[in-house]
């Protein structure tokens, strides 16, 4: 799966959920960084990117 691919579904996904709370979601694409307000006035960053290893051995693809 690309990573751009899972970032489009997982926005979707968050877009899309009316009990989880969200107020507002920002997306910025450039920066593999998505920002997620909750309804409460909390704030969230989600910052991507692709992993590649398995168990302990995690390491970034880029």
């Amino acid at each position: 799966m690309e990573l751009n691919y899972f970032k489009d579904k997982l926005f979707d996904l968050l877009n899309e959920s009316d009990g989880l709370g969200i107020a507002d979601l920002n997306a910025e694409d450039r920066k593999n960084l998505l920002t997620v307000t909750t309804e409460d006035g909390s704030v969230f960053e989600l910052v991507f990117r692709e992993a590649t290893g398995k168990g302990d051995g995690w390491k970034n693809a880029n």
